[in-house]
């Protein structure tokens, strides 16, 4: 089977994991990068093993040995690049959010749908086995009728104020910092295992560090300011969020996010209440789900290739006790992507696990209702909804 050829743009902190992730696959070859210029490119290629530097994003496009693109750019040129890729008859996989906002999130789903190739967006938590496993047995009703949907996903990395990062700049990052960076993950993961919709939002952001200490040079996420020479910034965006939530099935939840709170790295949390069980999943606990009852003991199940649903038995790799974490799931991620590609990346050869850019524009549009509910004071935000019925969540695909 011949080989495809991926080029990526953006070489920044996820760059390496993506270009991790498909050389695990086997079947990709990695014809180059481009950057912010040539000369970070080639400095980048040789420090990645990434084949070829080009001068341009455009010139990475007109390359017709390049099939797929990686998107791994900054928030703000998402938009541009992948629009140009899908004009250019490319398969996309961009990091998410799709977009700054939801207008133009909406523009790249229309356009994926009209190019007629993959487009892919890395809410790369759902392609854990256990994840997989948690959304089977809810299909199958194991819990019983949904009652709460709860959890958070909370880091420490911004808890310094001497820390800044891009994401943080409304022009760089978009109007959102926390909700858009990690609460997106935990949304679609929300609604990717329930099969249900989240409908309406009452949101309370926050800023708890407002003013941050920057260097006077651009740095990468996750960087701290080491030179003397900084500048004050004021931050407008929330790092903190608490948000409630209604569900199209009659559930409600809530869930809380930040990235202030030391000690918790990188905590994302999802807990699933039914009539009948619960289930319960840790992003930092990866190879175990909990199953709780009310007249009998709780379970713990382990991630056991033999003990998984047949949908979730292909995101696991190896025996059981042999932890799999973050990056197996992303590897699962672009095995799928990958595999949409060779199917001709049709909506009938999709992968049921995989995101794409319709559910890039959701996510935007449950981002910009939490938006919308805390700047109104705190009231209930419907969540518009444009997908076609054949792309809702509320139809297991």
């Amino acid at each position: 089977m011949k080989n495809l050829g991926m080029g990526l743009v953006g070489p920044g902190f996820i760059a390496a994991h993506h270009l991790d992730a498909v050389r695990r696959l086997g079947d990709v070859e990695i014809i180059g990068i481009a950057g912010s210029s040539f000369d970070s490119a080639k400095k980048r290629a040789r420090e990645l093993n990434a084949g070829r530097a080009y001068a341009s994003y455009q010139e990475l496009l007109a390359d017709p040995a390049v099939q797929v693109v990686h998107n791994t750019t900054p928030n703000y040129l998402h938009r541009e690049i992948s629009l140009a890729a899908l004009r250019a008859g490319k398969h996309v996989i961009s990091d998410k959010p799709l977009a700054s906002n939801a207008q133009e999130s909406r523009e790249l789903y229309q356009a994926a749908r009209e190019a007629g190739v993959a487009h892919v967006v890395t809410f790369n938590y759902r392609s854990h086995a256990l994840i997989q496993q948690a959304r089977a047995m809810i299909a199958k009703g194991k819990l019983g009728a949904a009652v709460f949907v709860h959890g958070c996903y909370l880091q420490d990395w911004l808890t310094d104020e001497q820390t800044y990062s891009w994401r943080l700049d409304p022009q760089l990052g978009g109007a959102s910092s926390a909700l858009g960076d990690i609460g997106s993950h935990w949304c679609d993961l929300a609604e990717h295992v329930t099969g249900a919709r989240i409908t309406a939002v009452l949101a309370d952001l926050h800023t708890a560090v407002p003013i941050r200490h920057a260097p006077a040079a651009p740095t990468q996420a996750f960087a701290k300011a080491k030179s003397t020479q900084q500048r004050e910034v004021k931050i407008i965006s929330e790092d903190l969020a608490s948000v409630l939530l209604r569900f199209d099935n009659g559930a409600r939840g809530c869930v809380t996010v930040g990235q202030v709170l030391p000690g918790h790295k990188n905590d994302l949390r999802l807990e699933v209440n039914g009539r009948l069980a619960s289930l319960a999943w840790q992003q930092e606990k990866p190879n175990e789900l909990w199953i709780g009852h009310h007249a009998q003991p709780n379970t713990l199940l382990a991630r056991d290739p033999a003990l998984l649903a047949p949908s979730a038995r292909g995101y696991a790799h190896l025996p059981a006790g042999h932890p799999e974490a973050w990056s197996d799931a992303f590897r699962n991620l672009m095995a799928d992507a990958y595999a949409w590609i060779r199917r001709g990346g049709t909506s009938a050869t999709k992968p049921a696990a995989l995101p794409t850019f319709a559910d890039g524009y959701r996510s935007s549009l449950l981002v910009e209702a939490m938006l919308k509910s805390h700047a109104a004071a705190g009231v209930w935000q419907n969540v518009e909804d444009h997908l076609e019925p054949s792309r809702k969540r509320g139809a297991r695909r």
